[in-house]
């Protein structure tokens, strides 16, 4: 009869590892299977940068960018930390926001100019020797929200996240889901930077970026005496994907503000320097998310997406990109998630009502 139990459970389990198995969209962001010499070599390469500027339809320039001079490409990879999001999104809890089309839309947008009393927007950070690129566009994200809605301006703990919630947003470090993060605004809140600063101030200042630190611990204690924990947690209101229509993805940001997208990252990325990107050489290395603070359209005719890295100002256009937009490229318009922030804990109480229609695809 044991046995027999025993047997029942075990049936269980695989069942059960097979629906969540089967149930994972990877749209493009799992990673191929690089070989041990191809993860020892250097992430950087005259090769690419070549191929890449010599390319009359790049629309980018490339160049070996100071952030990874000593970086292999297992050491980069680690730092693209989206893992593929399971498709049934937590048994469909999560909404799909879409806007009325009738809204009318600028041609070209940035939200440091639109809301330029907002200084978090403007901000360019450094993630570290972590995969926390997820707590990064989310905190970042619902930051600058706070300002747009409230007027305050405030930096958000992405240590909070990183470290306190745990296996259902991911692994920490070792990558997680961005809806998860804004589910956990939600349903948890978030501190203040102040309260729970980053635990990577070196940031990467030293050469190689080793070793890769392990996920923080979860304290739940602000490290200045005369804040309290629960006092500093600021809250979401919602937690939602926004529709794969470029339209809406506009309509979100020029409403709300940024938001936080993911993407597949090949090696050519890591050359990035300027102009508009779009994939052209190179092994896919993983899935990376970042803040998108607008668009507009290029000299050469091309539309784009201007986003935000957490890489430091030493890469990049000063620490950001553009990237073609309309195409979903890198399928960066089939990972946008976003949330709206709660008055809880907020001295004002101003109306948190949705302003958005609500679809599934």
């Amino acid at each position: 009869m044991a046995n027999n139990h025993i047997m029942l459970y075990l049936a269980s389990v695989i069942l059960l590892v097979g629906i969540i198995s089967s149930s994972f969209n990877m749209q493009g962001i799992a990673a191929e299977n690089l070989s041990k010499q191809k993860l020892t070599s250097r992430i950087l390469q005259e090769e690419i940068v070549k191929e890449v500027n010599e390319n009359p339809n790049a629309g980018w320039k490339a160049a070996l960018n100071d952030r990874f001079a000593n970086a292999t490409v297992a050491e980069f990879k680690r730092l693209l930390g989206v893992k593929p999001t399971p498709k049934n999104e937590y048994l469909g809890g999560v909404p799909v926001v879409t806007h009325d089309t009738s809204l009318k839309l600028p041609k070209e947008f940035d939200a440091r100019t639109a809301w330029s009393q907002c200084t978090s927007i403007g901000r360019i950070l450094d993630q570290g020797h972590c995969g926390s690129c997820w707590a990064f566009g989310a905190v970042e994200s619902l930051s600058d929200r706070f300002c747009i809605k409230y007027n305050m301006n405030i930096s958000l703990s992405v240590n909070d996240l990183l470290a306190c919630c745990g296996f259902l947003c991911g692994q920490g470090c070792n990558g997680g889901h961005p809806i998860s993060a804004w589910l956990y605004f939600k349903h948890h809140g978030v501190v203040t930077e102040e309260c729970d600063p980053y635990f990577d101030k070196t940031g990467c200042s030293h050469p190689g970026c080793e070793p890769a630190w392990s996920t923080p611990k979860c304290v739940k204690k602000c490290v200045g005496g005369n804040q309290l924990w629960d006092e500093s947690k600021h809250y979401g209101v919602s937690a939602y994907r926004v529709s794969h229509d470029p339209q809406d993805i506009m309509a979100e940001v020029y409403k709300n503000g940024p938001v936080e997208v993911a993407f597949t990252v090949y090696e050519d990325f890591a050359h990035y320097k300027s102009g508009v990107y779009k994939h052209i050489t190179g092994s896919n290395i993983g899935g990376h998310a970042v803040k998108l603070i607008g668009w507009g359209t290029s000299d050469d005719g091309e539309d784009y997406w201007l986003l935000a890295n957490q890489w430091n100002r030493s890469w990049g256009d000063d620490g950001y990109f553009k990237i073609k937009r309309g195409t979903n490229e890198c399928g960066i318009e089939h990972g946008v998630v976003a949330g709206l922030p709660s008055d809880k804990n907020v001295v004002r109480g101003i109306n948190t009502s949705d302003d958005v229609l609500i679809s599934s695809f």
